[in-house]
């Protein structure tokens, strides 16, 4: 048995006694009122799947009927060595045919097939006979997940048969832990399984060779994130049900650090059992070392991993395809858009204008406050109480494991964490000129959604305040506790990129982002961004939302497509079809022009030349730019807003009584935030020294 004491569940996810919220066919979408709390309804679509308890999943997208997937073969390693494909695993004959169950799951030992029988004097296990065991204990199986890595322990019709599921999740087994991907389909399907109302009553089979290592990581990854307990909980519970449960340290070791918690100092990992260390093969029949291929698996070498960080690096695993078009209805409802039939859906997130002399006069008639456009990659964040998402250009969801903590009550450890909030934000890496260090960091701008409640008809400073406030200072409170305590039950130094809030600041400092600011940030900027105070989330093309950009630094995203002769031809979008466009386009660095053919470029205009420049291939993204993009983007070229003539125009817009009043007031209030403040914990890692610059000489900063 595992020693340690029991944490409540690291990931973002509640404590099981707590009931989440959920979007749910019976319930409604919120709207919220800072000063009433009051609601207005608005109908929502079934999401069932996504709620906490396990037994009430039932709105899951049907899958086609069971059929074995992934039970292909793979080559065997031999090593030019003859062997029995029905020789016994090492082990096999002591251990324990298999475990009680988890809920609806059984752990086990491989059942082999009757080829095996001239090898097994006694005591067989045959999948026909570990179906008429679970028969005799009540339990119906309806699914057998294996997790080995050969075809040739038993033929699948074994199963099949019996009208028994097969999913195959091929494992190697010895000297590595399941992938990340492996054990992300293994979820799925026991998921998937458990939300068909004809499986309500049956139960799945999980094997590897014996039933313990490869099993218990995956059931403990299932637990984990299904009843909300620690890792510690989960392997306790597994060696419970399967003694004496994982006994391979680096197993163990690779739980706590997937899910960032700390592993007791008195956690023992069990010894390796008996009858796997030891087999009477004169009595029970001739073994083989239980590796699945029977290969040779060289020990790893030290392998020195690129440690460079892009901005087109992957983050995250991608979501099932049959969970998609779920979660990103979910966004749809929280920024209350209509998902329009079964259409595709596309990226919801609010999308700038180019600046330009006509929409310059946007600065005169509205409220703005101004930020340095950051040269990264676009995100949307979900955040769940099982998983946080991020959500790319091209509308894909990718797993991250993260932690957002509501805000604390009376100073205590958060009662709950975050469920159906939305984020929208950009990830950047900053890159420390002294060491040379990269550090990837997700700055947030806009917060939409809040535990279900949508924000968007919210203004933005508001917005901006929430956000502060009910996203990153519990996350920062929370971390600097636990980077006190000896023994923390979360790890936040582990997760996968920082977390912050983006400044935004009074046009009157446009000056000083410009020339302080922005050169000595640590990560690329081409322009800025000008955000109206009051305005609400517009999703999509947001007209009142203005980016300026170096005036070199214009670009246009065009599908690229190469013809005859190597003949690079240019597309955008009008309605929705492709449109030629005849342009000329140079590619500095390519010696193969046919490489970039399908790829979205982004571009910028060489007016001297009077020609496109590719400038990168936007991996991001899977369509070109609308058209009518594109004439903005023109027009902004043409009309030629020089940093000169911005700044004339800043100083003219800032004397307006608009701005007047409201910059002294705005100011007076951050004066008395930083007062009310001080004694708050705040987390200074990673800050930005440009921005504390910022912040110290000018006193306009807001919030």
């Amino acid at each position: 048995m595992y020693g340690g004491a029991h944490h409540s569940r690291s990931l973002n996810s509640s404590p099981s006694k707590i009931n989440s919220p959920v979007l749910h066919p019976s319930k409604t979408l919120t709207t919220f009122s800072l000063t009433s709390l009051s609601y207005s309804s608005q109908s929502v679509t079934p999401m069932s799947y996504y709620m906490n308890n396990e037994d009430t999943r039932r709105g899951l997208k049907r899958k086609p009927p069971y059929m074995d997937r992934g039970h292909e073969r793979g080559p065997y390693n031999m090593n030019s060595r003859p062997y029995d494909r029905n020789m016994v695993p090492d082990g096999w004959f002591d251990c324990p045919a298999h475990g009680q169950e988890l809920g609806r799951i059984i752990p086990s030992k491989v059942p082999l097939g009757e080829s095996f029988n001239d090898n097994i004097p006694h005591e067989k296990y045959t999948p026909k006979q570990a179906i008429h065991q679970q028969r005799v204990l009540g339990r119906e199986l309806g699914l057998v997940i294996d997790l080995t890595n050969t075809t040739r322990y038993y033929p699948l019709s074994d199963w099949t048969k019996e009208g028994i599921a097969h999913v195959k999740i091929r494992c190697k087994g010895r000297d590595a832990v399941p992938d990340d991907q492996s054990v992300q389909k293994f979820c799925d399907e026991v998921q998937d399984f458990c939300s068909q109302r004809t499986n309500e009553k049956k139960y799945i089979l999980v094997h590897c060779t014996h039933g313990h290592n490869r099993t218990g990581y995956m059931i403990v990854h299932f637990l984990v994130r299904t009843k909300s307990i620690s890792v510690t909980e989960a392997i306790n519970k597994f060696a419970l049900a399967r003694h004496p449960g994982i006994y391979k340290q680096d197993y163990i070791d690779a739980l706590y650090m997937f899910y960032r918690e700390k592993k007791p100092e008195d956690l023992v990992c069990p010894q390796t059992p008996e009858w796997k260390r030891t087999s009477d093969p004169d009595y029970r029949g001739p073994t083989v070392p239980a590796v699945d291929n029977y290969g040779h698996i060289p020990e790893q070498e030290n392998i020195v991993r690129n440690e460079v960080l892009t901005t087109d690096d992957v983050l995250g695993d991608p979501i099932p395809p049959n969970q998609l078009r779920a979660m990103q209805e979910v966004c749809y409802q929280l920024l209350k858009l209509n998902t329009g039939g079964r259409g595709r859906l596309q990226f919801p997130g609010s999308h700038p204008v180019s600046l330009n002399r006509e929409n310059l006069q946007l600065l005169r008639q509205r409220y703005y406050y101004a930020t340095w456009k950051a040269d990264g990659t676009r995100y949307m964040m979900l955040i769940t109480c099982d998983e946080c998402y991020l959500i790319d250009r091209k509308f894909l969801f990718h797993r991250i494991n993260m932690r957002f903590p509501c805000r604390y009550s009376n100073g205590g450890t958060p009662e709950r964490n975050h469920h159906y909030t939305l984020l929208d934000g950009e990830m950047i890496i900053d890159r420390d000129p002294h060491t040379h260090k990269q550090e990837r960091r997700y700055l947030i701008y806009d917060l939409m959604a809040i535990n279900q409640v949508s924000l968007i008809e919210l203004p933005f400073y508001e917005r901006w305040r929430l956000l502060e406030k009910e996203v990153i200072e519990p996350r920062n409170m929370e971390r600097e506790g636990l980077s006190k305590n000896t023994d923390p039950y979360y790890r936040y130094d582990l997760e996968p990129f920082s977390v912050r809030r983006k400044g935004f600041w009074l046009l009157s400092t446009v000056s000083k982002l410009l020339h302080k600011f922005i050169p000595q940030l640590s990560h690329s900027s081409d322009g800025l961004v000008f955000q109206g105070w009051d305005d609400p989330y517009v999703p999509r093309t947001h007209e009142g939302l203005l980016k300026w950009k170096y005036p070199e630094m214009n670009s246009v995203d065009f599908l690229c497509e190469v013809g005859a002769g190597d003949r690079p031809m240019l597309f955008l979008f009008e309605r929705g079809r492709k449109k030629f466009m005849e342009e000329n386009v140079i590619f500095k660095d390519a010696s193969d022009i046919s490489s970039y053919s399908g790829k979205i470029i982004e571009c910028y205009w060489d007016s001297g030349e009077h020609h496109w420049v590719c400038m990168r291939i936007r991996i991001d993204k899977a369509t070109p730019n609308d058209i009518n993009t594109y004439r903005k983007v023109m027009r902004s070229i043409k009309d030629n807003i020089t940093e000169e003539v911005l700044l004339n125009e800043i100083n003219e817009t800032i004397c307006l009584p608009l701005y007047a009043d409201r910059i002294q007031k705005d100011i007076k209030a951050h004066q008395h935030m930083v007062s009310s403040r001080r004694n708050i914990s705040q987390d200074h890692i990673g800050k930005s020294s440009t921005e504390t610059a910022l912040t110290g000489y000018n006193n306009s900063r807001f919030h």
